[in-house]
């Protein structure tokens, strides 16, 4: 792979996935379906970690004085819904886990399900409303996926939750870390320690 084209679509991608809210691999697809073409962009593709870079440059650079209150409101909008779907034992992903979130980023949280219907009749039992559809994934079964709009009054808008069913024993996998050692998500209470964590460095 050439690191410097490689370089060039992990910085395009990340503009994408601040200013747009993109995902990071529809921005990586996109950014390189931009910059380069055929057997040049699918092997251009740059890590999720070192996307992830070029987001944080990017928010430091365009985004430091909004980035945190998002980010927080993000957090505490997740942890309420974790606690609320506490019996799937959610963790929640992305970019509100990661640090990297702003007020166009999705809440993705993953569900570890006995009975993957079970996560939708506790929505309906909530009376929540939802779009149902899948993710593909490399060598399994695709993921159902439980989308919703709900209330973020810290924003003054609403926020995507979109909830990851997985099955029970995929939890065992849950906190596999990264190239570099951090977890890709967390449950309520890591969330919890971070909401904290973040308020004693910006009392």
């Amino acid at each position: 792979m050439n690191h410097e084209l490689s370089q060039e679509v992990a910085v395009a991608a990340a503009a994408l996935v601040v200013d747009e809210g993109l995902e990071y691999r529809e921005a990586k697809r996109r950014a390189a379906q931009q910059l380069l073409r055929g057997a040049a962009a699918r092997n251009a593709l740059p890590s999720d970690e070192q996307v992830e870079d070029e987001v944080r440059t990017h928010l430091a650079l365009y985004h430091a004085e909004t980035q945190p209150a998002e980010l927080k409101a993000l957090r505490e909008l997740a942890l309420e819904w974790a606690l609320r779907l506490a019996p799937f034992r959610p963790h929640v992903g992305g970019a509100v886990w990661r640090g990297t979130a702003t007020r166009l980023s999705c809440i993705r949280m993953d569900l570890y399900c006995d009975d993957a219907k079970a996560a939708e009749i506790a929505l309906i039992n909530l009376g929540v409303r939802f779009d149902t559809g899948a993710l593909s994934r490399h060598g399994a079964e695709p993921l159902s996926v439980l989308s919703l709009s709900v209330p973020c009054p810290a924003l003054g808008e609403s926020a995507t939750l979109h909830l990851l069913v997985r099955e029970a024993d995929e939890i065992r996998g849950a906190l596999k870390p990264d190239a570099r050692g951090q977890s890709w998500r967390g449950d309520a209470q890591a969330l919890q320690r971070r909401l904290a964590s973040a308020e004693e460095t910006n009392p």
